[in-house]
């Protein structure tokens, strides 16, 4: 299957998110194309092929995957605030104990 039989490409947005683009053409280097499910469509935009998450061969398809990755990366949010929770219990000691180290030099 050829690149152009694949004009559907998600995009990444943000972390955890990619946009559906539909690319019209196409170079070695770059691509340009369109968001179809933006509210206003505008002349069409160009990127480095490297900004291709992933192509489809049709919309829907496209659709459908970002779909299932968001629903791949939402299970993954409790170990994240878990994570997150972690460090910044490890940060409040790391401050403490700095904090401390100081105190207790400027008392001898």
């Amino acid at each position: 299957m050829s690149e152009m039989e694949r004009p559907w490409a998600l995009m990444r947005h943000h972390a955890g998110w990619a946009d559906v683009f539909h690319i019209e053409t196409e170079s070695k280097d770059s691509i340009t194309g369109f968001y179809p499910d933006r509210e206003t469509v505008g002349p069409p935009v160009s990127y480095s092929v490297r900004a291709v998450l992933a192509r489809f061969p049709t919309l829907e398809a496209a659709r459908s995957a970002r779909e299932g990755a968001v629903a791949e990366w939402r299970k993954h949010d409790a170990g994240v605030r878990d994570a997150e929770t972690a460090l910044r219990d490890a940060e409040k000691k790391r401050e403490d104990a700095w904090l401390k180290c100081l105190r207790d030099a400027a008392d001898r």
